[in-house]
């Protein structure tokens, strides 16, 4: 066998490790960068995803449950600016059923275009006993502006 000789790949010796700090790296080479930490939460909102049923019918247990509403719990229901507002009152025509579902009336449902199997987002404020229905059609307003914003973009 015939040839010339492959010098050998050597790596650089790396810096050793003395009383836990590496020797001979500048020291901005020697922490690892840590990610950014998330604020934490201070608001109380809850929140829930439900399907509205055949009869309007939503239900998030942990959503009644939050608002410390009980089955036969008088309801006001106000259509808002394509959202659903809706608190406990003891003139309230409308209740939380016995099974704690709540159910959204039919002319309420049709102004905000509810329709059997939409999923709606839930967002209950304990401190002030309110819980917001968000409809998909306001979804789709809401988040097409973030996502515009996030994306540097148009909504459209």
């Amino acid at each position: 066998m015939t040839g010339s000789v492959i010098k050998p790949v050597v790596i650089p010796a790396t810096p050793l490790q003395r009383d836990g700090h590496a020797t001979g790296l500048p020291a901005t080479l020697r922490t690892l960068p840590l990610p950014s930490v998330p604020t934490p939460r201070t608001n109380t909102a809850v929140y829930g995803l439900a399907a509205v049923d055949r009869r309007g019918r939503i239900a998030d247990h942990a959503i009644v449950h939050a608002l410390g509403w009980q089955p036969g719990t008088r309801l006001d229901i106000r259509e808002t600016h394509g959202l659903l507002l809706i608190h406990a009152d003891p003139r309230g025509v409308f209740s939380v059923t016995k099974q704690g579902h709540l159910r959204l009336p039919a002319p309420v449902r049709h102004r905000c275009c509810l329709v059997p199997g939409d999923r709606v987002l839930l967002a209950a404020d304990p401190d002030r006993g309110l819980l917001i229905v968000h409809p998909p059609a306001a979804l789709d307003d809401i988040l097409a502006q973030r996502h515009a914003g996030l994306l540097g973009g148009d909504s459209a």
